[in-house]
C-alpha cells in the first residue's frame, strides 16, 4: 500500500511538528517525542481539528490583512 500523503511543502514539517505539540498542549493531551500511536482517535481529532481551525483562522486574517 502506498501512501499519497506527500509534502506540499517539505520544508514546513519542522514548523508543523512544532505546531502540533503546541495545539495538544493547549487541548490538554500530553504527546511525547517520536512514536504516539497509542492516544485515543478522540484525542488526535482534537489535536488536527484545532490545528485545522487556527490555520483556517490564521488564513482569513492574512486575507483581511491584504
Amino acid at each position: 500500500m502506498t501512501s499519497n500523503n506527500r509534502k506540499l511543502v517539505p520544508e514546513a514539517m519542522d514548523s508543523l511538528e512544532k505546531f502540533k505539540y503546541e495545539v495538544a498542549s493547549e487541548v490538554g493531551v500530553n504527546l511525547k517525542n517520536g512514536y504516539n500511536g497509542n492516544i485515543s482517535a478522540r484525542d488526535a481529532g482534537k489535536i488536527g481539528g484545532n490545528m485545522v481551525k487556527k490555520m483556517i483562522q490564521q488564513a482569513e486574517n492574512s486575507m483581511i490583512n491584504k
